[in-house]
């Protein structure tokens, strides 16, 4: 196992640095760069900007070097925990990402465990009463969660709270609480909004695995080491829990390494609709003003978060199933 994790851990560092360089080139691809979006503004609005201005804002922000030169200054200083300095913010890239990741964080964590504790026992329970009323309802559920887009479930959500019951939905605080300092208040006001992006960002996720969990199950119930299980006397419970289940799992806990970042990255919409102060609406508006530092940081950031996903991933497979330490 300690070789098996050398590796990983090698071809990890490997695949991020590969991933670093493509991801600050396709930042950059798209005509002009963040100064030149700048100086659009400046004109629009009857500013005259001269050449000499221009060149020194070059300078200043360091446009006016080749992009491999841009891109060694960028991830040398990653080494040194300074990612650069966002252009559009003019401040540290640190500190934009430090102030909205706990809250990221905190959304992505309960939308994991929720995804997962609703959608394995439901799968399961569909599986083992195949045709039930129950299992028309999961998979109904499953159908609805994986066709409407959550930031369309968020939308109806918001409508129909505030007509409903004249409350806002949006945002991560009530208005009372959002310059306040923190106490038990705050916290408690944090935990009756919370909920609201957990479901929304979950529901696609938990109606996957659902239909995974019920079409593995399924494959693993008719197999002969099932019915020897059954023929020993064991109780139904520990025979599906502890034969067809354990190995149903594999591609649910296979998966675990791309929930995280997909989270992520995937609650951008929802949040701008939402009005979440998290990373998503972040990482669009670096995207959309060519903000190099802060784009490329996000995604490098997210590249993290995948290839350690995948490691953990398959460490847990190595635990849950034998066959896979054997090989």
């Amino acid at each position: 196992m300690a070789n098996y994790l050398t590796k990983r851990l090698i071809y990890m560092l490997i695949t991020l640095f590969g991933i670093s360089i493509i991801s600050f080139t396709v930042i950059q691809l798209p005509p002009g760069d963040y100064l030149t979006s700048y100086i659009t503004e400046l004109q629009a609005s009857g500013t005259v900007v001269d050449e000499a201005q221009i060149a020194s804002l070059r300078q200043r922000y360091g446009l006016d070097k080749p992009i491999y030169v841009q891109y060694f200054k960028w991830i040398t200083g990653i080494f040194r925990g300074d990612f650069g300095r966002s252009f559009e913010w003019n401040e540290s890239v640190r500190v934009l990402i430090s102030e909205r990741l706990p809250m990221t964080i905190a959304i992505s964590l309960l939308t994991l465990v929720f995804t997962y504790v609703l959608a394995i026992p439901i799968g399961i329970y569909s599986a083992v009463r195949q045709y039930s009323f129950g299992d028309y309802l999961a998979i109904f559920i499953g159908f609805i969660g994986i066709s409407i887009p959550g930031f369309l479930l968020a939308l109806v959500l918001m409508f129909a709270f505030y007509h409903m019951f004249g409350i806002s939905i949006g945002g991560l605080f009530s208005a009372a609480f959002e310059d306040a300092p923190w106490s038990w208040a705050k916290f408690k006001d944090l935990v009756d909004h919370l909920w609201v992006p957990m479901i929304v960002v979950g529901m696609s996720g938990t109606a996957g695995l659902i239909r995974t969990m019920r079409a593995t199950t399924l494959d693993e119930l008719g197999k002969d080491y099932v019915k020897m299980a059954r023929s020993k006397g064991l109780p139904e419970w520990k025979v599906i829990l502890k034969h067809p289940v354990r190995v149903a799992i594999n591609p649910i806990v296979s998966t675990v390494g791309w929930e995280l970042p997909r989270i992520v990255s995937g609650t951008t919409i929802v949040a701008v609709v939402l009005s979440l102060p998290i990373t998503g609406p972040l990482l669009l508006q670096a995207l959309l003003s060519q903000d190099m530092y802060l784009a490329g940081s996000f995604i490098m950031m997210l590249s993290v978060l995948t290839v350690i996903g995948t490691l953990i991933s398959d460490i847990l497979l190595a635990v849950i199933d034998p066959r896979i330490r054997l090989e």
